[in-house]
């Protein structure tokens, strides 16, 4: 380490402690702060947070309670466990709460005032193109403008599994390349991965890299001091890898205005859309290339890993998979292909996806919120200004107050509720999508295609385990980086289903 770096590291040590000492009260301006773990000196609670994070989480909730205030180095975290205070928190302080937390390995190339994960809510700039998205890419319009491209992906998923029927597949690797390629040809009309290869090609290399950059702890994120050294590099990595996909993303956008200035025929994809509202001045050409780019930070990565624990489940519970298998052979009868509309008339099928998202969102603690103000206060605790906010999703659907017999898999208490939670956060037991204004965007299409995907792969196949393994014996422990996946990814036999 450089002398500069050296003294900077220990003068920040020094003011840390410094710090520790001024603000480990449980009291702020005389009102309560959370109750939680005692932190040590410097670290605060960082110690604490071994194993499976939201897991971790839920566990120290169950000592602390509902609302609980840890010490990550000179950072604080508030923790919301449970329906009742995330009801309180989004009903009362939604706009208060609305920011996302920066990791700093995002702040990368101006990356977090560019996306649309990061931008604050109250920015002009965020509110316009939250709007172009909801308008021109998530809209009921929008999305059956380009079914057709879904359908024709989804199709080669199936042909994928339909040339190795009999065979032992990695179920989630075949799924995450197909849904690769229906988002790139959704958006530009690219396939971005060799169906059936072990890896993609440029941009989700990129996407991979960075996500992973992002997922490690971060000693910027816990001592803001040291943000200026980064010293593990993760900022600086972080960039050179947007610089690359950003380059990946300019080259398309280059060759589609090209093929435009030709004179050639439109793709019909979402990129004719956002090209045709660059040129009315109403989107730039940086913000066109950060919402292309956005999509595949989010998109296939939670699809593919929400597919996996669906099927995952209905193996590892015969019972759920023979009334699943009923369902879809009665509505679809000997029909050669599933269209996507007939996913959503079957009722067991649309309660068994909720219960697998209650049980296993793929985003379980969403996407981590920011206390901008100082006026927040839920459960009669103080949220300090400036704390990192995390909805601990997967403890919240496992709240024992909201669910009977929270860890079991259930479908049928979804039959049992009336009505039914749906997809959007208002009933704040179910929120696999957050709640709010700053619900997951992508939420029209996931709602599309996760039921399409899976009534796809139960029409045209029988599913089994491979070999010997029974159903008890599947390991359904999760693991956590930016999204939930089962740790041991699924291996699966898909054989031809009888007409």
């Amino acid at each position: 380490m450089a002398n500069s770096e050296a003294w900077w590291l220990c003068a920040a040590l020094a003011a840390s402690l410094v710090f520790y000492l001024a603000t480990s009260r449980r009291t702020q301006g005389g009102r309560p702060l959370p109750p939680g773990p005692t932190p040590l000196p410097l670290i605060g609670n960082l110690l604490s947070l071994g194993g499976t994070f939201h897991q971790t989480l839920a566990k120290l909730a169950g000592v602390h309670g509902p609302v609980m205030l840890l010490k990550l180095g000179l950072s604080n975290m508030v923790v919301i466990s449970s329906r009742d205070a995330a009801r309180e928190a989004y009903t009362k302080h939604d706009q208060r709460l609305a920011a996302h937390a920066v990791p700093d390995s995002f702040r990368a190339r101006g990356f977090s005032e560019y996306s649309m994960g990061f931008m604050q809510s109250s920015d002009p700039q965020w509110k316009s193109l939250r709007g172009i998205q909801a308008t021109h890419i998530f809209s009921p319009r929008s999305l059956e403008a380009v079914r057709g491209i879904r359908e024709r992906k989804v199709g080669e998923i199936v042909g994928y599994f339909r040339k190795h029927a009999g065979k032992e597949v990695l179920f989630r690797e075949v799924v995450y390349m197909g849904m690769l390629n229906l988002l790139s040809n959704t958006f530009f009309s690219i396939d971005m991965a060799d169906m059936g290869s072990k890896s993609a090609h440029g941009l989700q290399h990129l996407v991979e890299d960075i996500i992973d950059r992002v997922s490690r702890p971060n000693v910027s994120d816990f001592f803001p001091f040291l943000r200026r050294l980064d010293l593990q590099g993760l900022r600086r990595q972080t960039g050179k890898c947007l610089d690359s996909a950003y380059s990946i993303l300019d080259g398309i956008i280059d060759r589609r205005l090209e093929h435009n200035r030709a004179g050639k025929d439109e793709h019909g994809d979402y990129l004719d859309a956002l090209l045709k509202l660059m040129s009315d001045a109403k989107i730039s050409r940086y913000q066109v290339r950060q919402m292309l780019f956005d999509v595949f930070v989010a998109g296939a990565d939670t699809v593919s890993a929400t597919v996996e624990w669906v099927m995952a489940e209905l193996l590892h519970n015969p019972s759920a998979m023979a009334k699943v298998r009923a369902e879809v052979t009665d509505a679809l009868g000997g029909k050669e292909a599933v269209e996507e509309s007939d996913a959503a008339r079957l009722t067991y099928l649309q309660c068994t996806l909720k219960e697998v998202m209650r049980l296993h969102p793929v985003g379980p603690i969403l996407i981590p919120h920011f206390a901008a103000e100082d006026s927040v206060e839920v459960s009669g605790y103080t949220v300090p200004k400036g704390s990192t906010v995390i909805f601990n999703a997967w403890a919240i659907m496992r709240d024992p107050a909201a669910w009977e017999r929270p860890d079991e898999f259930l479908p049928e208490r979804f039959l049992q509720r009336s009505p039914q939670p749906d997809y959007r956060g208002k009933d704040y037991e179910f929120i696999p999508f957050g709640s709010g204004r700053r619900l997951c965007p992508g939420l029209p299409m996931a709602e599309r295609l996760v039921p399409y995907i899976v009534v796809s792969l139960l029409h045209a196949f029988d599913w089994q385990l491979p070999g010997s393994m029974a159903a008890e014996e599947m390991d359904m422990t999760e693991r956590f980086s930016t999204v939930n996946l089962l740790a041991v990814p699924l291996k699966a036999v898909p054989l031809e289903a009888a007409r």
